[in-house]
């Protein structure tokens, strides 16, 4: 068994040298070491290629400029070799002498393993967001987790053939592996104190977040059926509208008002419209999804029949 090690990483060059250590002291398997410099400003590439030239089952990956954490992983499972791929951060905080237990966790038939720090050694302004994005994470995709954004983490190859992830979609990997029917597990982790630089993480990952959850709860659970997402929505807005239309004709009937100084009444048009928009723009997305899946079907007739003909 072969085991990756893929570590995505952005000026962390004091950090380095320690990681690699401990890695060492930790892994008793067939191993490979993929570090990704993710635009690194500080000498860290030159920090692993000279970790590189003593060792060749460590390789780096540069990019050109920072691309985000999720493009780095991507990459590093793109170039992974190894039967089990495990992920960690490179600031120190993941202590790689976990990795044994993740070990036995996948040998004991789970797909992906994810590590949960129940001792956080971060400050409040981290992990009470923290607690809260998981929170809603679990709420939102039904895969209870304690900690959907911990880095240490543990995949069967097979996983990451059937993922792919982009913009800050690493934080979901977990439910992006639910969906695809993999079995999801957590193990507690011991966590440590940065000792070297700063969190590279602002506050605008708050909002890229939220913006990938609804990405991911639309390419998991939508995905194949668009028209119960817009034509549920739809549905919802003009049959609300329907009611308040049918509400203000009943007074009209009746004489009780005039319709003409009634800005509910637009309102009730606005939400019909807007219903029906919708219910359109579900209706388009099932004919794309047809379409998609006619020709993945045609594409896989005429493969049967050129092996026939073979």
């Amino acid at each position: 068994m072969k085991v990756s090690l893929v570590i995505p990483l952005f000026n962390e060059e004091y950090s380095i040298n320690t990681l690699y250590e401990e890695i060492i002291q930790s892994i008793n398997h067939d191993y490979e070491i993929i570090f990704i410099d993710d635009g690194s400003t500080d000498q860290s590439s030159e920090v692993i290629k000279e970790i590189a030239r003593q060792n060749p089952n460590v390789k780096l990956i540069k990019f050109r400029r920072n691309f985000g954490k999720s493009a780095a992983l991507n990459t590093g499972f793109k170039y992974a070799s190894g039967d089990i791929i495990i992920t960690l951060d490179a600031d120190l905080q993941d202590d790689p002498k976990e990795i044994p237990r993740f070990l036995e966790k996948l040998k004991a038939g789970w797909d992906l393993v994810c590590g949960w720090k129940t001792d956080r050694k971060d400050p409040l302004s981290k992990t009470l967001p923290s607690k809260f994005f998981n929170f809603i994470s679990s709420l939102v995709f039904q895969c209870l987790l304690h900690d959907y954004n911990c880095g240490f983490k543990a995949y069967q190859r097979h996983v990451i053939r059937e993922i792919d992830i982009y913009g800050e979609m690493h934080r979901y990997i977990p439910a992006l592996a639910l969906a695809k029917g993999f079995k999801v597990t957590e193990i507690p982790i011991g966590h440590r104190k940065r000792k070297f630089g700063k969190s590279k993480y602002g506050k605008e990952r708050y909002v890229r977040g939220f913006l990938d959850l609804l990405t991911v709860k639309l390419v998991t659970q939508y995905i194949k059926s668009p028209l119960y997402l817009f034509g549920g929505l739809g549905t919802l807005l003009s049959g609300t509208g329907i009611i308040i239309a049918l509400y203000l004709s009943m007074l009209k009937i009746l004489g009780i008002i005039y319709l003409t100084n009634r800005p509910l009444l637009f309102l009730a048009i606005l939400l019909i419209i807007v219903g029906l928009q919708f219910i359109s723009i579900g209706l388009m997305g099932e004919l794309l999804v047809y379409q998609a899946r006619k020709f993945q079907k045609d594409e896989f007739i005429s493969i049967i029949e050129k092996i026939n003909l073979a």
